[in-house]
């Protein structure tokens, strides 16, 4: 067991429109003003999807610089950016958002059905990405959405290597639609084929959440929540707001006396840089 949780927040994603939600955070400013509140809840990492000026998601370079400039100016967070971007987005255009120089990046390990869409990342695409980090000295999450992805990631890191910092971190994304359940049966499935040394965060899409949460803070793994994942705070209940989601993750982790993590500490962990020499 780990002393201390790290809480990631992921609060914009590609999937929802503005219109439908209107606490979606998409503008720089709610952006920035999400990161704070979140990071004094306990939160000490952000995966950022941007949006467009349209509310629209996207991977428009300059774009994407800007908010990730806008999150350092006024938060220690650990700054992580989606190469997932949406489903449909290219495959160059998904590797060129590591020119905007984060401390980490998600880099998913296979190709899933997002309910009626299909998520792909060929090996191709995967060693790609890992290869660029280690050379950019950025820090990857492995998003792994289906137990034979630990297999990938075994293979990938005996072909090409650890990754930038030396640390490996995987992210457990259960309750997709195509992919693996969010129940404590398949997030323990997962464990005994995760890489020796690694740590392991779980995020619960949708009605999952909760019970993802628990599962992961029983077996010492870390959390990730957002309005990406989940947009209803109970049945009925929609999500107030990312803080929202934060703090009650923050409240579970201390029950289980593994209470938030710092972001020196989660920076530590992860292999990343103090903020003042990165």
């Amino acid at each position: 067991m780990t002393s201390g949780t790290l809480l990631t927040v992921a609060p914009t994603g590609a999937e929802s429109a503005k219109a439908d939600v209107p606490a979606l955070p998409v503008t720089v400013e709610e952006v920035v003003a999400t990161a704070r509140d979140c990071r004094a809840l306990g939160a000490a990492v952000i995966h950022l999807h941007v949006r467009g000026t349209d509310t629209r998601p996207t991977l428009d370079l300059p774009r994407v610089r800007e908010v990730v400039a806008a999150v350092r100016e006024t938060t220690d967070l650990v700054v992580q950016l989606s190469t997932g971007g949406a489903v449909t987005d290219p495959f160059d255009a998904r590797l060129a958002v590591l020119d905007a120089e984060p401390d980490a990046a998600s880099l998913s390990l296979g190709t899933v059905n997002f309910g009626d869409d299909v998520f792909s990342n060929p090996w191709g695409l995967i060693v790609e990405l890992h290869t660029r980090m280690q050379e950019r000295g950025i820090v990857p999450e492995y998003e792994v959405f289906d137990l034979g992805q630990l297999a990938t990631l075994k293979r990938l890191l005996d072909r090409y290597g650890p990754p930038h910092g030396g640390h490996v971190h995987v992210d457990l994304v259960m309750g997709v639609p195509g992919g693996m359940p969010g129940t404590a049966q398949a997030l323990t499935a997962c464990l005994p084929f995760l890489p020796a040394g690694a740590t392991f965060a779980a995020t619960g899409v949708g009605r999952t959440s909760l019970p993802v949460m628990l599962a992961a803070l029983s077996a010492g793994g870390h959390l990730r929540v957002g309005m990406e994942d989940t947009l209803t705070y109970a049945p009925g209940e929609p999500v107030r707001d990312n803080a929202q989601l934060v703090a009650r993750a923050a409240g579970l982790a201390r029950i289980a006396q593994r209470p938030p993590m710092s972001t020196d500490d989660a920076r530590s962990m992860l292999g990343i840089k103090p903020m003042e020499n990165s």
